[in-house]
């Protein structure tokens, strides 16, 4: 095989010398623009993980990069004259240069052809450099491949240019540990990625928002002033060494990371050789979790192990793209994650140490709570006594997993951070809760979590989504929720919660399971919303309401707001989300109102303050009082998360308690991106940022997801939807497999407890681990 490598970096020197180990008889060039010392950047980082699997590709080369490798274990995190160390991360650096030197040299010794000088901007010249007749063009040119800008129509390119600053930045500061540094100052909030990567040299990486880049004045600076001013910045750390910048062709050494993905990642028209990408030509991923030469590296391995099995190229092209697109899009999710903590520090800045440390280790969801065990069990467990502390204003000599905490609002005191997720039933009959409602929420109560929530209960019949839907507007529906919330008070300590709502334009809809959001074929009422606009082509178009319909709507949340606290619960959530009648309200796409509850934020959020406010005047003063909004309509011209947190604030400012941050379900358009955890940034942001305490929901399903929400301040508590519907006791066995014995048990179940923290035992002795 005939192949032209476009890009001399890691990906194609790697690329190129695997093929050649895999078969000599391949004819391999590497074409480079710059000369072969020529490089930007300082060091590169690679986890233990991708060691191995460069000592499985190629050996010597392997080698002779951990020769050169400066090794470290610990994380340090200084925040506000603190130092946090985290250790058992198992990372090691190397120069770029250096590492770009030993790929030159292997792919010499195994006769790839090496040319440099060489600025490939089209692969149609290739047979002007007697290249002629390749089987395959390799575009490794790197962010701004010009192979990939000529075949863009095909390759369908996505590059997202982020918007904060950084600049890569070297030192003779020789540091122990990776660390990260973060200084406050009039300008605003500004970091250093620094870590040793050779005998004599670390990088490091200076990065800020934009905000506080331009207030510092280095928009305006030249590399020689904009190093200067990075010295003073971070002097107490550098103990005197200089910084340095080695791009001295840029007027500003300040870049910006671009993302990049493709929708295809390889193309063939006939008329010239087939191009693939490979590296960042075929994607990115930021800096700040060092997986950019890591994933152009594995990119090398994968393609050449595949070439080689393969005989058919377009079968193996194809067959490459779909191994590598999984681990990739995984890898930059992580990424993107860590680089959005990054981006928004000033969100974390006013943590306490121990906090803002854990929320940056666990900032890409790749290091969770329990593996911070296994890295560093001291590190974790004085975390977790730090949080319990706070928590309960006592340090324990053995303190609880974050999720077992217990949390405060107002008069109301929940044993715990784990919350049943209000799930509509359809199980009712005239709105009355009836035994499946006692058995549904009675068994989650017997089952440990700290609070329930009830499905959406509808303050009129008119109110209801569907026929099956609960209640509270009769004397009849008072004494049957007064019977679930004895039972929920009388065998435990969880407490209940009322979730309030309106259907609005998606009222008078069938059961769930007989097809959801589908109208009713008869029996439907009228339904209102702020504007005339159906949820879907087959709803009712709903009436526009008229003040008399807001007047009365909020005398019937405050009718069941008093009934509510005769029913014995302890705490109300108004549901604001999910496209139902308030939530019709604050989204742009279901309100298009001309008068003052229409057009701006403000004003699209004025009813349903109306409708809170009125439900606070009547609540008593020390219950709380919770509300559920959906931050993102996942489609473009609807809520933004910008809009969100100023919804907090403004629930906030009018007496919320805690905010239940779900997204979407405002209409049929919605592409929501789903994921692991995919709903708590948004929860992240408004508590941060609004200052307003918040409920987590959105595909949480493992205990060791709840304590690294709770314990990086994501949230305050988390709640969980099917895991319970699965396992009504889901807190219970969490409980015993933390090796938790605190959590308290039914009395008529504590023989149950016993025989299953032996059973786990056993399990993890047979193992040989322990249980926290």
């Amino acid at each position: 095989m005939k192949v032209a490598v476009i890009g001399g970096g890691p990906a194609g020197l790697y690329l190129a010398l695997l093929m050649k180990k895999a078969d000599p008889a391949h004819q391999v060039v590497v074409l480079e623009r710059n000369a072969a010392d020529d490089t930007f950047g300082w060091g590169v980082v690679f986890s233990d993980q991708t060691l191995g699997y460069l000592r499985e590709a190629d050996a010597p080369t392997a080698a002779r990069i951990e020769d050169e490798f400066a090794h470290w274990d610990d994380i340090d995190v200084h925040h506000r004259g603190a130092v946090i160390t985290s250790g058992g991360h198992g990372f090691s650096g190397i120069a770029r240069k250096t590492l770009l030197r030993i790929l030159q040299d292997r792919a010499a010794e195994l006769g790839v052809e090496l040319r440099f000088g060489w600025n490939m901007v089209d692969d149609a010249r290739l047979p002007d450099l007697g290249l002629g007749g390749a089987d395959l063009v390799v575009a490794a040119d790197g962010v701004n491949s010009r192979i990939r800008g000529k075949y863009a129509e095909h390759f369908k390119p996505d590059l997202d240019v982020r918007h904060a600053p950084f600049c890569w930045l070297g030192t003779t500061k020789l540091f122990d540990a990776f660390t990260f540094l973060f200084v406050e100052n009039e300008h605003g909030v500004f970091q250093a990625h620094a870590y040793r990567y050779s005998a004599a040299h670390s990088a490091f990486i200076v990065e800020c928002d934009e905000r506080s880049w331009k207030n510092a004045g280095f928009d305006a600076m030249n590399e020689s002033e904009t190093v200067a001013a990075c010295e003073r910045m971070f002097a107490p750390w550098l103990d005197g060494h200089p910084l340095e910048s080695n791009a001295p062709h840029l007027r500003s050494p300040w870049i910006r990371f671009t993302r990049v993905s493709n929708e295809q990642w390889h193309h063939a028209d006939g008329d010239v050789a087939p191009v693939v990408l490979i590296g960042d030509a075929a994607h990115t991923a930021h800096f700040s979790i060092g997986s950019g030469t890591k994933l152009a590296m594995e990119d090398a391995i994968a393609l050449a192990r595949i070439l080689h099995q393969q005989n058919d190229l377009p079968s193996a092209l194809k067959a490459y793209q779909e191994e590598r697109r999984t681990d990739a899009l995984r890898l930059q999710n992580a990424a993107r994650n860590s680089m959005e903590w990054f981006e928004n520090v000033r969100r974390y800045i006013n943590l306490d140490p121990p906090q803002f440390a854990y929320s940056l280790l666990t900032r890409s969801q790749r290091v969770s709570h329990e593996n911070l065990r296994l890295r560093d069990h001291a590190y974790l467990s004085g975390v977790e006594r730090w949080f319990a502390s706070r928590a309960s204003g006592q340090e324990p000599e053995a303190p609880p997993p974050p999720m077992f905490t217990p949390f405060r609002l107002r008069g109301l005191r929940l044993e715990n951070r784990v919350v049943l997720s209000p799930m509509d039933m359809y199980s009712s009959v005239d709105g009355v809760p009836n035994d499946f409602h006692l058995v549904h929420l009675g068994s989650r109560a017997l089952g440990g979590a700290g609070l329930l929530m009830t499905e959406m209960t509808c303050v009129s019949p008119e109110a209801r989504i569907t026929l099956g839907c609960t209640g509270m507007y009769a004397p009849e529906h008072v004494d049957a929720w007064r019977r679930v919330t004895d039972f929920v008070h009388a065998h435990g300590r969880s407490k209940i919660c009322l979730q309030l709502g309106h259907s609005g334009r998606k009222g008078a809809t069938r059961l769930m399971w007989e097809g959801m959001d589908e109208p009713l074929e008869e029996g439907a009422w009228e339904v209102m919303g702020p504007s005339p606009i159906p949820f879907g082509p087959r709803n009712q178009v709903p009436r526009e309401m008229t003040r008399a319909d807001m007047d009365l709507v909020i005398r019937q949340h405050v009718q069941a707001a008093e009934m509510a606290c005769d029913a014995g619960f302890d705490m109300v959530e108004l549901h604001c989300a999910h496209g139902y009648l308030l939530s019709s309200f604050i989204t742009p796409i279901s309100n298009r109102r001309t008068d003052e509850y229409g057009g701006s934020l403000e004003n699209r959020l004025r009813f349903p303050l109306e409708v809170f406010r009125a439900m606070r005047n009547v609540w008593p003063e020390d219950c709380p009082l919770s509300v559920r909004i959906s931050a993102t309509d996942w489609v473009e011209e609807g809520i933004s998360p910008d809009e969100a947190v100023e919804v907090a604030r403004a629930f906030g400012a009018a007496g919320v308690d805690i905010i239940h941050v779900s997204t979407g379900q405002t209409t049929p358009d919605a592409r929501p991106v789903y994921g692991r955890m995919f709903q708590t940034p948004y929860s992240d942001r408004i508590r941060n940022e609004a200052g307003v305490p918040t409920i987590a929901v959105g595909n949480i399903t493992e205990a060791d997801q709840v304590n690294g929400i709770i314990a990086a301040g994501r949230a305050d508590l988390c709640a969980l939807g099917r895991p319970h519907l699965a396992d009504p006791h889901w807190t219970l066995h969490a409980a015993a497999q933390l090796g938790w014995t605190e959590q308290p048990w039914p009395n008529q179940y504590l023989s149950g407890k016993s025989q299953l923290e032996r059973s786990l035992k056993r399990q993890q002795e047979m193992l040989g681990t322990s249980t926290i």
